[in-house]
């Protein structure tokens, strides 16, 4: 893809409850909301997360590769309104996020094995991920489920989620199955802190996170819920 990449840093905590009601009591002074947010302050997403035949993307992750990629299709709130299929690069600290917009139709014919509808040569995404499901057998392995709550700061570009109640789909990869239902993946007391930015974290919002304080996680929620469908000894981290 010949697109500038713009990478952020991204760092990832688990965090318990009590620790959640104090740093969100903070934020809520400092920040202000995702406009997306619903009347809870939050929002549902649901991923459906794609690997290839020899699950590079799991393997690099587990293998402690810095610089790597995954791919997945994203939607919110259940609703196939905005559907996204998005790569996801990591390169040292710092994330970049390519996205590219599907309708319900092109997700049912990829679910059906037809992938000539992302041969697109006017779309670099779509004509990598074609490339990638016919070279590699890129495929869909796993849903990732889990409610959201966002807040945001301009300075600094400072984007800070809280998300809660992360599920599996399990074997299922429907992510618009009415029936799903996800199973829990992590304790329920444990919530996963992410916090985005550009160049820095304005002062004020790094006191109220007291980040050195906390429990930084390195497992992503991809192979957090790939665990539960694993087959071999080395799938465990």
């Amino acid at each position: 893809m010949t697109t500038t990449l713009k990478y952020r840093n991204e760092l990832k905590f688990f965090i318990n409850q009590h620790q959640y009601f104090i740093i969100r009591q903070r934020l809520k002074n400092l920040m202000k909301q995702d406009d997306h947010v619903g009347p809870t302050g939050e929002y549902h997403i649901r991923s459906l997360y794609f690997d290839d035949v020899n699950n590079k993307a799991l393997h690099e992750k587990l293998g402690g590769i810095r610089d790597r990629s995954k791919y997945r299709i994203r939607i919110y709130n259940v609703s196939d309104s905005v559907i996204h299929f998005e790569k996801k690069i990591k390169f040292k600290d710092y994330i970049a996020k390519f996205k590219v917009p599907i309708t319900r139709a092109m997700y049912d014919e990829i679910m059906n094995g037809n992938y000539e509808v992302l041969n697109n040569p006017l779309k670099p995404l779509m004509l990598e991920l074609y490339n990638e499901m016919k070279q590699k057998l890129l495929r869909p392995k796993v849903i990732v489920d889990y409610v959201r709550e966002p807040y945001v700061c301009e300075n600094g570009n400072v984007r800070i989620t809280f998300d809660k109640e992360l599920r599996t789909g399990l074997h299922s990869l429907d992510i618009f199955d009415n029936n799903l239902e996800p199973v829990r993946a992590i304790d329920e007391n444990l919530i996963i802190l992410e916090v985005k930015y550009d160049e820095y974290i304005p002062a004020y919002i790094r006191t109220a996170l007291q980040l050195e304080g906390l429990n930084r996680q390195s497992a992503s929620k991809y192979v957090i819920c790939r665990k539960f469908l694993k087959y071999n000894t080395w799938e465990d981290y």
